[in-house]
């Protein structure tokens, strides 16, 4: 049997200005690019020489950092946007969740957006008839059917949108980060109805920084990398070949250190250090340090720092921070904020830190998502007792603060 999806050696090469300026500052200057060269284009290529099969009834999650072309790849088997080489050829109707909510009126009911959104997404009128029941009832805004959108909620909007495209009885499936929406409890119901349409024989290409949702999902993974594909084989193989992936990439156990692009006008960002007394694994049996060294460049705010713990699938164990500075007394020059924590707070495992800086422990001055990664490691005295659950907890830390002047 022939695959219902192939993708041959395809590619996306974008042009990058490099020269600083507006390309459109006036009409003069726009008439004037006509005539003349531009060299100040440097290429990009989004995606290099990708190619894979996928046969009918797979679930395929694709993964990757930001930037990788996940979502470049999803554009162009949703007919969004050409390749620039290679060819694609899919044997059913596909339908794409990139952006949910896409199509939707705010002056039309309930009702009218349910009948455009669908036709919008490929369904067929006798489909969205047969459909429209379950539909209203998955959505839980029946009581507003009638009622222009504009007056429902952003919450209800979301509903009702992913409620329009959970149904889509399109042969494949195209799923690009849109199970985040509405509350708990309906992403709960989105999870579950996407298991679902995974297990119904239908043919699903989904992408997410949610390693547990495309874990649960999928059977099959594709890593991609700076626009290539590295890696293609069963979930578990492909979780773990990305994960390992990420910590060759980082500074596991050592110091982290950074400059350009962490920096902006408030904060520049350092290093990154973890360790434990006289040992060079991380244990659940000691006690854990972790040292952050930062430049302050602004005075007179009140200064605080947290770090955001998250397991290997992006789940939010447990976060602390620290007064930096307070009463608006902050002066510049350079910081270590070093947080003690006992080991047993963290399972056996491999984890991330996200750092935030703020002011008024309320504005964001600075933040960045993953830029340390550590492991720890068991062992036979605490190990057993060091179960946690996901949630965000705030322990009670020790920590000491250290400045240092320009």
């Amino acid at each position: 049997m022939k695959p219902i999806l192939e993708i041959d050696a395809v590619s996306k090469k974008y042009l990058i200005h490099k020269s600083g300026q507006q390309p459109y500052l006036s009409l003069r200057d726009s008439l004037s690019t006509v005539f003349r060269r531009s060299n100040g284009k440097e290429a990009f290529w989004a995606l290099k020489d990708v190619s894979f099969q996928v046969q009918a009834g797979e679930s395929i999650g694709i993964i990757g950092k930001n930037g990788a072309g996940k979502s470049t790849l999803l554009k162009i088997l949703s007919q969004i946007t050409p390749p620039t080489t290679g060819k694609i050829t899919a044997r059913g109707r596909i339908a794409s969740l990139l952006e949910v909510g896409t199509g939707f009126h705010a002056e039309l009911t309930g009702r009218e957006n349910i009948f455009m959104n669908g036709s919008i997404l490929g369904m067929r009128k006798a489909e969205i008839l047969k459909n429209f029941d379950a539909i209203v009832d998955f959505s839980g805004v029946e009581q507003f059917l009638d009622t222009p959108l504009k007056h429902y909620s952003s919450g209800m909007q979301l509903r009702l949108a992913f409620a329009v495209a959970a149904f889509l009885e399109n042969e494949i499936l195209i799923i690009d980060e849109v199970l985040a929406v509405g509350d708990a409890e309906f992403q709960k119901k989105c999870m579950g109805k996407m298991g679902e349409v995974s297990k119904s024989g239908r043919t699903v290409l989904f992408v997410s920084h949610n390693i547990g949702a495309v874990k649960s999902l999928c059977s099959r993974g594709l890593v991609l990398n700076k626009g290539q594909l590295e890696f293609s084989g069963n979930i578990d193989e492909s979780v773990s070949y990305y994960q390992q992936m990420n910590y060759s990439e980082n500074a596991l156990l050592k110091v982290f250190e950074t400059s350009a692009p962490f920096r902006n006008e408030t904060i520049e960002l350092i290093s990154i250090a973890a360790s434990t007394p006289n040992q060079d694994v991380l244990s659940v049996s000691q006690k854990i340090r972790f040292e952050i060294t930062f430049n302050c460049l602004l005075e007179n705010i009140n200064l605080d720092c947290t770090m955001e713990f998250r397991t290997i699938e992006e789940v939010i164990v447990f976060h602390t921070g620290a007064l930096v500075s307070r009463n608006r007394d902050s002066k510049t020059g350079q910081y270590t904020v070093a947080f003690e924590m006992p080991g047993f707070y963290l399972n056996a495992g491999e984890y991330s830190i996200s750092l935030i800086f703020g002011k008024d422990q309320r504005e964001q001055l600075f933040a960045i998502d993953s830029c340390y990664f550590f492991k720890i490691d068991n062992d036979a005295v605490i190990g057993s007792n060091s179960g946690h659950l996901p949630g965000i907890l705030r322990p009670d830390f020790d920590y000491q603060i250290t400045h240092q002047s320009f």
